[in-house]
């Protein structure tokens, strides 16, 4: 990697792949086997990203006592059918190809579980292209409150790249606060489950609707990383 290349860290779902109803309807089906009210579409959508088991408790309503068994019976769908549901986005396989070939460093950072996140990105034959996939812990019972949330994985990624100025790229507001929480840029993309103006509202420093687009910014940042090396090496040659 050249001192100018900025590594990228990767949200997964919603940003690298999409679940194509894997996770929401994997949901639906676990809470409408367990005789639990199904919420509204736009409600399931918005569990797309954060933590299962606190959007099980604070979005779907499912009582504290009968989270645990709602994502054993999520993750059991989501592992035999989920999977072979989801998608990867338009743009992103040639994305991750062109930064091997460069040697950009990337990473994932994820609220799913790291395990399954791997099977996921193995799934798609892309688990490869990744210095790192960082996840939350596979124990995602209620309680495991020691479990790390977004700021912590996020951290965890970028001290797997040895390198404090990367940049985020995610498609909901968790991931633009984990990337700033930590002193770093996140770009957000369109093509995920943000709702309209959700990025630009956390602090996102852009957001793009295409690969290519993202590509496009994260050259922009390589140019202005560039720049401030050279001027401070021109100020340390005064």
């Amino acid at each position: 990697m050249t001192q100018t290349m900025v590594p990228v860290i990767f949200d997964l779902d919603g940003t690298l792949v999409d679940p194509a109803g894997g996770i929401t309807e994997g949901i639906a089906a676990a809470l409408d086997g367990l005789g639990l009210p199904i919420p509204e579409q736009h409600v399931l959508d918005s569990m797309v990203g954060p933590k299962l088991s606190d959007s099980l408790e604070h979005l779907a309503k499912v009582p504290a006592a009968r989270v645990d068994e709602v994502i054993g019976r999520y993750r059991s769908h989501y592992r035999s059918v989920g999977i072979g549901q989801s998608l990867l986005y338009p743009g992103i396989r040639e994305l991750l190809e062109f930064f091997a070939e460069s040697r950009r460093p990337v990473a994932v950072a994820t609220q799913k579980p790291q395990g399954l996140a791997r099977l996921v990105l193995e799934h798609h034959g892309i688990a490869g292209f990744f210095a790192s996939i960082c996840g939350a812990s596979d124990d995602e019972s209620m309680g495991a409150n020691t479990a790390p949330g977004k700021v912590e994985i996020v951290g965890t990624a970028l001290a797997a790249l040895h390198s404090q100025p990367a940049v985020m790229v995610g498609d909901r507001h968790q991931d633009v606060a984990g990337a700033m929480a930590n002193g770093i840029d996140c770009i957000g993309v369109s093509w995920g489950f943000a709702l309209h103006g959700e990025l630009q509202e956390a602090g996102a420093v852009a957001v793009v609707d295409t690969a290519a687009q993202l590509l496009k910014k994260i050259e922009e940042l390589d140019a202005v990383r560039a720049a401030a090396l050279s001027e401070v090496q021109n100020d340390g040659s005064l």
